[in-house]
């Protein structure tokens, strides 16, 4: 398997806080089947500031380190990049980093709502050639509350990967059950782990896949697993229709 979101690195934001943990993590990792793994610590989110640069010595150090110690594991250049008023800038100055040095960029929202500049931003981004995939959108209130509009960014061009957390019922079961509700309206395009640590965020990717396949089918297992492999490698996906559902989902937070 390839994961697209991690926080292995350590010691530059939430994630890893020393190399142990960061060996720890990869250790679980290759235990639950990943043989390539994104880094992508947050960046611009108000709390930490990871430039490329940073981000790009981390992921060699970290590889190293992998190497010397024979973990099979492949550790990957990236970042988790909250949406702020510089990005575009800060992308043409080459403060950024796209999964792998793909077209695709990580982008985070915030938790609580859609920020009002995000159609712009996104069509500024496909013009550059630049694919923004949006992490965990099942996390965010507004979508969670309508799904129809995580449905218009889509169609604007954006994509989605939901966390193996939230699938697997670790965020509670109407987080879950609204996971499967995107994915059965094609509304997801990647299941990745957002990995912490090993105890409270842990990898756990394998159960995720074997969760949507139980209840979905072995073709929506099938199109994650295709679609990472395809974003690592800088190469198109072939993005499902999605299918209007219901304008409103159901309140997760009161």
């Amino acid at each position: 398997m390839i994961d697209i979101h991690s926080h292995i690195l350590p010691g530059l934001d939430d994630g890893a806080q020393d190399l142990s943990q960061s060996i720890e993590m990869a250790l679980q990792a290759v235990g639950d089947g990943i043989r390539r793994l994104v880094a992508t610590p947050h960046h611009a989110n108000g709390r930490y500031d990871n430039k490329a640069s940073s981000v790009i010595a981390a992921v060699d150090r970290l590889n190293g380190e992998l190497q010397e110690r024979r973990i099979p594991l492949e550790v990957l250049y990236g970042q988790e990049v909250r949406v702020y008023s510089d990005l575009l800038g800060d992308f043409a100055d080459n403060r950024l980093l796209t999964i792998n040095r793909s077209g695709y960029l990580l982008l985070e929202l915030p938790s609580d709502r859609i920020p009002s500049s995000l159609n712009d931003l996104i069509h500024e981004l496909k013009v550059m050639g630049i694919v923004p995939i949006i992490a965990h959108p099942e996390r965010n209130r507004e979508i969670a509350s309508d799904p129809g509009k995580l449905q218009g960014l889509i169609e604007r061009g954006a994509l989605s990967q939901l966390t193996s957390h939230s699938v697997n019922g670790g965020f509670g079961r109407k987080i879950q059950e609204l996971c499967l509700n995107m994915c059965r309206r094609n509304l997801v395009h990647f299941i990745a782990s957002d990995a912490h640590n090993v105890d409270h965020r842990p990898f756990h990717l394998r159960s995720a896949y074997e969760y949507i396949g139980h209840k979905l089918g072995q073709r929506f297992i099938e199109y994650y697993l295709d679609n990472s492999e395809r974003v690592t490698d800088n190469r198109p996906i072939d993005v499902w229709q999605p299918i209007a559902g219901k304008k409103h989902w159901f309140p997760l937070w009161k």
